[in-house]
């Protein structure tokens, strides 16, 4: 019985769902109507970007890095296809979602040349093009705003509407997980991820190439931050400077609260998604529990760094029954 409540407590998914669980009866005690379908759909559908860009994120951390400038990267994206759609509103919806994940690949592109071959740690090369990225979308709009009455309508309904019932933008977000699932437990590229992460040198025994991995994790999360651009700016029918900033934390957040080992090769897609709803459920509650939004920050790095105490003591728990296990 002892060993399968170990088990049970070792299962960070399960034991993500159940705080979740206790999260959601201890708000309804304050605020009832929280708990209606109509607010777990709008829960659901806020924390739809955050899944796409933390999807990203997760096979960027799964190799041993981290992406600081998924922010900028969706802000720059976003403004890019906003103006596009601005000046030429007769290009169709269809190819400005393209050319926004073109936008976003090709950013995450140079933070994947950077890091597999020009071998600039992650954290150093995102670190700048955090900048240089924001810094672009500020050259690019000159400063400037595009707001709802220089938009298309096709273009801000590109989130919006339903699918049989489904919010279009969760459509979005479940198209990305099932592909993002698929890709990472059914592909070679999805298994070399998670052994360049666990153990780089016993990869390269085997033939896998760390260059490639990394290229292709970056070039991956920044397609993704290009779809959330278009998404981002037609859903709040706006495209500023300043979109997106300080998302990378959130992202980071959704990855460790799932279970995702800031080390590497341990976590999954999964885990990143409970993360996300998680994180979208504590935004929700704020103004229930009357707390201001200001606290919003304070919570997710608070919630951040119980979730890294959580993984360092569990990883270290099963190094030392490792290690007792082999003295016997």
């Amino acid at each position: 019985m002892n060993k399968k409540m170990e088990k049970i407590l070792q299962n960070r998914e399960l034991n993500l769902v159940l705080l979740t669980a206790v999260l959601l009866i201890a708000i309804s005690f304050r605020a009832p109507s929280f708990l209606a379908l109509k607010n777990i759909e709008r829960i659901i559908n806020d924390t739809a970007i955050l899944i796409m860009v933390a999807s990203g994120q997760l096979l960027v951390i799964l190799t041993g890095g981290i992406d600081l400038s998924v922010g900028s990267t969706i802000a720059f994206s976003g403004m890019a296809v906003s103006m596009l759609n601005q000046y030429n509103p007769e290009i169709p919806v269809v190819l400005l979602i393209f050319l926004g994940i073109l936008i976003g690949t090709a950013l995450g592109a140079f933070n994947g040349a950077c890091v597999a071959f020009g071998k600039v740690p992650p954290v150093i090369t995102t670190l700048g093009t955090m900048s240089i990225f924001r810094g672009f979308t500020f050259v690019l709009s000159k400063g400037q705003w595009v707001t709802a009455h220089e938009m298309t309508e096709a273009y801000m309904n590109i989130p919006k509407g339903k699918l049989l019932g489904i919010p279009n933008l969760t459509l979005w977000a479940v198209a990305v997980f099932a592909v993002m699932f698929y890709f990472i437990r059914y592909t070679r590229s999805g298994r070399e991820i998670y052994a360049v992460g666990g153990n780089k040198t016993a990869a390269h025994f085997v033939g896998v190439s760390e260059r490639k991995v990394n290229f292709m994790v970056f070039t991956v999360a920044g397609a993704l931050c290009g779809l959330a651009g278009v998404m981002w700016t037609a859903r709040y029918a706006a495209a500023v400077n300043e979109t997106a900033t300080g998302f990378e934390l959130q992202t980071v957040a959704a990855c460790v609260l799932g279970g995702v080992s800031l080390a590497g090769g341990a976590g999954t897609l999964t885990g990143v998604v409970m993360g996300a709803l998680f994180l979208g459920i504590i935004n929700n509650a704020l103004p229930v529990v009357n707390l201001s939004p200001f606290f919003q920050m304070g919570i997710q790095g608070f919630v951040v760094l119980a979730a890294i105490v959580a993984n360092v003591l569990m990883e270290q728990r099963n190094d030392r029954k490792l290690l007792a296990g082999r003295r016997r």
